[in-house]
């Protein structure tokens, strides 16, 4: 009896001494690694292990030792982008070859973080209520058309610490799944790998209606005086998808470490109101922005988002949204490497009760326009519609300049969407607005209004403007005034 105890004890102590290699859901089969960096690879094994991680595409493995709670992590060499399927071996020292880890039909191309709200989430087939432009065809035709794009979907969680891991997994663009890609992040993805000719991968942590409180950590939001971190609060707030904190925690934290080239954002719906959160939305975003980066620990990768698009809120045309377009705008200055798509004239007329517009590829190709003149070198792509720069004001008539003019003005007929004041501060639609080519300035102009001071263009909860400039890029709106 004796014997038997002693030989039970001795495999005891060698079952503690080995685990199962276990990776997170963003590492794994299908994965796309950022091309020419060094990519990191994560997981967990016994603590204190030795593991050899070798790649396909490299002679020589790499070798970690675990901490004493398990994890480990390796940075490997890429390499240049190929759309040739690859693969990674892990094996942990003295473990059985049954426990070694395999990672299978990886590609090598870039890589960029998808988060936001409902208008990121927002899938290829639609919500209910809420359609996707030719979502369905393109979903079905993904494979044929962009073999080298792969996206992970992180669950939609809310934690209140902060996660090591989460559910989803990387998928090939293969019918049926693609129906539930988000589809502005496809749409970038699709015409990235197009133009660029390389594999593209999209790790996508959206959650509709998120407030950007909701994406920052416990001691950011700790500046906030508007933000009530008792935890039980939190979990008791409604609606559920306005919570503070928990989205970061449980959805981006677990992906932090993945190596990524930039970050596309689309969000601000929920943050549109009178309160804080909608008047120091610029810094908030910047801050947010900044943790981001510092988390993922790669400097100040890409960060470019998304104007939200026209919309009544509360089922009137009045402007709070616009104050929170302006917080948008001016976040570009506040956020280090960022840039700010338009989406103003990607909302249909009949869409003014719809907060989630049909138009979603056109979003993504303006995503991938800017991706490709300000991260890729593409410079002559035109990646910005035209920029108030200032005004000069001639008897009854505004004269309006503008910049980032690299195509020019290309609407001259039938403007619309400007809007005059006088000293009384009515606004009144221009009667007579007209574009002086040589010049590239709008003249504006009410009969309503003999002396104007102020000119606004498209600065309403549901406009839509025709004043654009190349690749069909619509003026951003504004104001003169800050009434």
């Amino acid at each position: 009896m004796k014997k038997i105890l002693t030989i039970g004890l001795l495999l005891g102590g060698i079952a503690t001494t080995q685990a199962e290699i276990k990776l997170p859901a963003v590492i794994g089969d299908h994965m796309v690694l950022q091309q020419n960096s060094n990519a990191r690879i994560w997981g967990w094994s016994a603590p204190k292990s030795t593991l050899t991680i070798t790649t396909s595409w490299t002679a020589t493995p790499y070798t970690t030792k675990a901490d004493d709670k398990g994890r480990w992590e390796v940075a490997v060499a890429t390499g240049d982008a190929s759309f040739e399927a690859k693969s990674i071996t892990i094996d942990e020292k003295g473990a059985k070859a049954s426990d070694q880890r395999q990672i299978k039909d990886i590609l090598i191309g870039e890589v960029w973080l998808a988060s936001g709200q409902s208008n990121m989430q927002m899938p290829l087939k639609g919500f209910p209520g809420c359609v996707v432009k030719n979502g369905l065809t393109d979903a079905i035709n993904a494979y044929r058309d962009t073999p080298g794009v792969r996206m992970m979907n992180v669950k939609l969680d809310q934690k209140a610490e902060e996660q090591e891991d989460c559910e989803g997994c990387w998928q090939e663009p293969r019918f049926p799944q693609t129906m539930d890609w988000s589809a502005t992040a496809y749409y970038f993805a699709a015409n990235l790998s197009q133009s660029l000719q390389i594999p593209v991968g999209i790790v996508n942590a959206a959650y509709g209606g998120a407030k950007v409180e909701s994406w920052c950590s416990k001691d950011l939001l700790k500046q906030y005086k508007d933000v009530d971190l008792n935890i039980d609060h939190i979990w008791a707030m409604q609606p559920e998808y306005h919570r503070p904190l928990l989205m970061y925690n449980a959805m981006f934290c677990p992906v932090k470490n993945y190596t990524y080239k930039g970050i596309i954002w689309y969000q601000g719906c929920s943050n549109v109101g009178t309160g804080p959160e909608s008047t120091e939305y610029a810094q908030r975003l910047a801050n947010m922005a900044k943790l981001w980066r510092d988390q993922i620990g790669l400097g100040d990768i890409p960060f470019h988002y998304v104007e939200i698009a026209p919309y009544a809120y509360d089922g009137e045309q009045g402007n709070q949204s616009a104050y929170l377009r302006e917080q948008q705008y001016k976040a570009e200055k506040l956020i280090p490497n960022s840039y700010i798509v338009s989406t103003n004239n990607l909302v249909e007329p009949f869409e003014p009760y719809n907060i989630h517009p049909r138009e979603k590829r056109k979003v993504g190709e303006r995503l991938c326009w800017v991706a490709l003149n300000r991260v890729y070198g593409f410079n002559e792509v035109c990646c910005t519609g035209p920029r108030y720069k200032d005004m000069e004001i001639k008897g009854d008539t505004c004269l309006v300049s503008f910049t980032d003019l690299q195509m020019g003005i290309c609407r001259n007929y039938d403007i619309q969407g400007f809007e005059v004041a006088g000293e009384d501060k009515v606004f009144y639609p221009s009667e007579e607005t007209s574009l002086r080519w040589q010049t590239n300035q709008v003249l504006v102009r009410s009969n309503k209004v003999p002396k104007p001071v102020a000119v606004r263009y498209c600065f309403r909860d549901f406009q839509i403007g025709t004043l654009y400039g190349g690749n069909e890029l619509p003026a951003f709106p504004f104001r003169t005034d800050n009434w």
